[in-house]
């Protein structure tokens, strides 16, 4: 007995695809002012496409895409985003945006991330800024950096040039969970931490990244690649050097935060660090019960007094 084949109508088959928004399009840009225009008028789906060249002011946009229908803005790294001060690239309650290829230089802060979910940033080059490279603010969730270089931050002079920023001090009202930080090239010259995690954001993962530690300035504390401050981070498999005191540190800012971090597989380098610490994870608030911190065998480290301070278990 033979089989009957069934097909469905056509109809039925587009119902079933995720669905593309019928005015989701390409816009490819020229100059700052059709930048500007796009970035205001994006909608889901739509990819704006950077020309290479430079494109002079500050940048901003409040539209959204969806889960489905991300907003794409791309280009090549010879397509620079060049701000004079205040924000080069400001996705402000943008979410659901992809930043591909490009670069961003000469302003305040490099790509400011607020109040946004699912914003991808991936292979953009950030240089040359008075303050940090690329924050994640204001409870902006499940956001990614990732295949980027971050290096030559924190012009001002002020110690605050960190890398990649989660989060903001003085509080834990600033829920910037989820956040990956994943194969990046970050340093040197920037004028604090590689990564700063912030009290009040939890549960990201900083994997696979490469630090430059020389130019660390040591003012405001920043004397390692990362501190972590929030709660729950997994970071693993990153490699370090150049540093004037320790490689990773944990603090403790707001009672209940600054624990539960797992450390893995990092390989650090402290030669030349001339600081007190001098180890690889200097775990400042770590207590058995109420804050652990995982740091295990597979971590290494040259030259400094150790892997881990005193009183810190490995494995």
């Amino acid at each position: 007995m033979g089989l009957t084949k069934f097909v469905l109508p056509a109809a039925l088959i587009a119902a079933l695809l995720p669905a593309t928004p019928a005015h989701a399009a390409t816009i490819n840009v020229t100059t700052a002012a059709q930048l500007k225009t796009a970035l205001t008028g994006a909608k889901a789906g739509d990819t704006i496409k950077l020309a290479d060249g430079t494109y002079t002011g500050n940048f901003k946009t409040t539209a959204s895409g969806t889960l489905s229908s991300p907003i794409t803005l791309s280009g090549s790294a010879k397509a620079v985003l060049t701000a004079g001060g205040g924000y080069g690239l400001h996705l402000n309650g943008a979410s659901y945006w992809q930043v591909k290829g490009i670069t961003v230089t000469g302003g305040q802060k490099g790509i400011m991330i607020d109040s946004a979910t699912r914003v991808v940033v991936d292979g953009v080059t950030v240089h040359d800024l008075d303050m940090e490279g690329v924050h994640f603010r204001n409870s902006s969730t499940y956001g990614t950096i990732r295949n980027s270089r971050i290096y030559d931050t924190g012009n001002d002079g002020r110690g605050m040039g960190e890398g990649v920023y989660v989060g903001s001090a003085g509080g834990t009202s600033d829920r910037s969970d989820n956040v990956q930080i994943l194969d990046n090239t970050i340093g040197p010259d920037v004028g604090g931490e590689a990564i700063d995690l912030k009290e009040g954001t939890r549960d990201g993962r900083v994997a696979g990244n490469t630090f430059d530690g020389r130019g660390l300035t040591g003012a405001n504390f920043d004397d390692s690649w990362i501190d972590v401050k929030g709660n729950n981070y997994l970071i693993e498999n990153n490699t370090g050097k150049n540093t004037t005191n320790n490689g990773y540190e944990t603090h403790t800012q707001q009672p209940g935060w600054g624990c539960g971090t797992v450390f893995r597989n990092n390989r650090s380098d402290l030669t030349g660090a001339g600081g007190a610490g001098r180890y690889a994870f200097n775990i400042v608030n770590y207590n058995a019960s109420s804050c652990k911190v995982t740091i295990d065998r597979s971590n290494t480290v040259t030259g400094g007094k150790g892997l881990a301070n005193p009183g810190v278990p490995v494995g």
